[in-house]
């Protein structure tokens, strides 16, 4: 009997990427809502077998200039209260944060590179184990503080809190597992403004993702296999 993910998209290139597949191989029908333009449906974020917020380039604190953040936030804060299956990657991890009573702040300078991801005690023993000492694709200028009760699964030289999960049912992660190596030539594209601002080395992101492309296939499946796997 097939299952139902509800995806929170906020731009057409930041989607699920590798994890679609692994979706559909555990039975999921996939239904996104692109929040800028098409309204949430409350009864369906709630009412899915899983809820994915997936990452963008806006701040979870820009309501006042994109107040589609505010519904979204209501909408996430009701279903991860609820303890009902949620996923969240980069802004939909810090919307998991904020809808938990933690704080997202900024960072000193963006984290945006490939780079070795180190596991908590707490991590090894996740579905993250596979992630221990791997390098994973950052791409973030905010972090967030670890939810009550939550435990905290990973970090990086440049930012304390990597991942973060509540029970089983609920993830969160700052990093991105998610991408398709040959989309990342369209991330560099749509996030043209802020590299060029901070200086990013272009050329290294696109050999990391053709160096790497395996890898990280590889690793986004073992991952989000053996979550949703534990899920059931």
């Amino acid at each position: 009997m097939s299952k139902s993910a509800y995806v929170i998209r906020h731009v057409p290139f930041e989607d699920l990427g590798v994890l679609e597949a692994e979706l559909r191989h555990h039975d999921y029908e996939v239904e996104y809502c692109d929040v800028p333009v098409t309204p949430l449906d409350p009864n369906r974020a709630q009412e899915a077998d899983l809820l994915v917020v997936l990452g963008g380039p806006l701040s979870v604190n820009d309501e006042e200039r994109y107040p589609f953040l505010r519904d979204e936030r209501e909408v996430v804060a009701t279903r991860v209260q609820s303890n009902r299956p949620t996923f969240g990657v980069c802004l939909g991890a810090q919307m998991m944060a904020l809808a938990l009573g933690a704080e997202v702040t900024p960072m000193e300078r963006p984290e945006i590179a490939f780079d070795t991801i180190r596991l908590t005690e707490e991590g090894r023993e996740s579905a993250l184990a596979p992630l221990d000492g791997q390098l994973v694709l950052h791409w973030h200028s905010e972090t967030f503080g670890v939810p009550d009760s939550a435990q905290r699964l990973a970090e990086t030289d440049a930012c304390s809190t990597q991942a973060f999960q509540l029970g089983e049912r609920l993830l969160g992660l700052q990093f991105h597992i998610e991408v398709e190596p040959e989309d990342v030539e369209a991330w560099l594209v749509g996030h043209a403004h802020e590299l060029a601002a901070h200086g990013v080395d272009l050329e290294g992101l696109r050999r990391g993702a053709q160096d790497y492309a395996s890898d990280l296939r590889s690793q986004a499946h073992d991952v989000f296999s053996v979550w949703l796997d534990r899920l059931d």
